[in-house]
């Protein structure tokens, strides 16, 4: 018999002036000993010190330490500080978590998840995206112990962020399709609980649209709940594939080849639209969402090339090639790349 662990936040803490009562949310998680907060150059001053004065307030003894790239020498100096904590807390955005919960994972220490921003669903899931010389990799790790989500801070930060985050949560819609799509052809293991998870997350996401708007801790709440949604059902499914597909691959080819990159859930969500396509689906749909929400739908609105859509397409289909998708295990020729980008508009 495969029997396997699904391991989910205890607690999950959502709400504007949260991040006041993080001491209080350690203690009542029964953790004890010495924290350590890792945190980011600017997210610091915006949430890291509440943080820290709260643990203080009620008898911590904390250590933090700053940090500017998710890579790997990042992972090691945290690692280094955490030989004498039990508790780790990412305070930042999605580099500042993804090391922190590396780092925690390969010491076995207690970590908990302190969003700044809600820009990508790796809040409260059991991966860890770290940067190398090839682009970006994908760690297995463990999720948080809790969540701590201040929807007051995450709707202060840079709308872009909020938006980018729905482009990760839409792009749920093709992660599925592939999914299913490997199910058939491959008999790829697949979970209907973590299936549903994630297409309910999209679709609630999808229909509240609307109500997504700059500044407003509603529109906060809703987002990062969508994402720890996100981050769950990848958890219980024991894989990523709820939540990315092709879209992601596409997404990790443009991190490769284009200059500047756009931020992960824009490229996801640009990424979705020429993947529903792909899959004969409503891509219009999916397009006119992302416009709702004010989310990039071209290569002009990213701030990337066309020349460079066409590559990532070309490339897409080689990241990860153990994951069969409708790129297939050929991809795109020049010629599909062109028609594809061309008419859904991207270029």
């Amino acid at each position: 018999m495969d029997v396997r662990k699904i391991q989910l936040p205890r607690e999950i803490h959502t709400g504007a002036g949260v991040i006041n009562e993080t001491g209080t949310i350690c203690k009542n998680l029964k953790l004890e000993g010495k924290v350590l907060v890792v945190t980011g150059p600017n997210t610091r001053k915006i949430a890291g010190e509440a943080a820290i004065d709260s643990l203080l307030d009620e008898g911590f003894e904390v250590e933090d330490i700053t940090i500017s790239h998710a890579s790997g020498d990042s992972v090691s100096d945290v690692q280094e500080l955490i030989r004498n904590c039990s508790i780790v807390l990412g305070v930042g955005g999605g580099k500042v978590i993804d090391v922190a919960k590396l780092a925690s994972t390969r010491s076995g220490v207690n970590f908990i998840s302190v969003p700044t921003a809600a820009s990508h669903d790796g809040i409260a899931s059991p991966r860890a995206s770290i940067k190398n010389e090839g682009g970006s990799v994908s760690l297995k790790a463990e999720p948080p112990i809790g969540v701590i989500a201040d929807t007051k801070i995450i709707s202060l930060a840079p709308f872009r962020l909020l938006a980018a985050g729905c482009g990760d949560i839409v792009s749920n819609y093709t992660a599925i399709l592939d999914w299913k799509l490997a199910h058939r052809l491959l008999n790829e293991d697949y979970s209907d609980s973590a299936a549903a998870l994630s297409m309910m997350t999209a679709k609630m996401t999808i229909k509240s649209a609307d109500a997504i708007k700059e500044g407003l801790t509603e529109s906060a709440g809703l987002v990062v709940k969508a994402l720890i949604s996100s981050g769950m059902a990848i958890s219980i499914a024991g894989t990523s594939r709820p939540a990315s597909g092709s879209e992601h691959k596409f997404s990790h080819a443009l991190d490769i080849i284009a200059p500047k990159p756009a931020l992960h859930g824009e490229q996801c969500g640009v990424g979705t639209i020429m993947m529903m396509y792909l899959h004969g689906g409503d891509w219009k749909f999916i397009r006119d969402t992302l416009k709702i929400i004010k989310a990039p739908t071209t290569a002009k609105e990213m701030g990337i090339g066309p020349e460079y859509i066409i590559e990532a397409l070309k490339m897409a289909h080689t990241i990860r090639s153990e994951r069969y998708t409708i790129l297939s295990d050929r991809g795109l020729t020049e010629e599909a790349a062109e028609n594809l980008a061309f008419n859904t508009g991207v270029i």
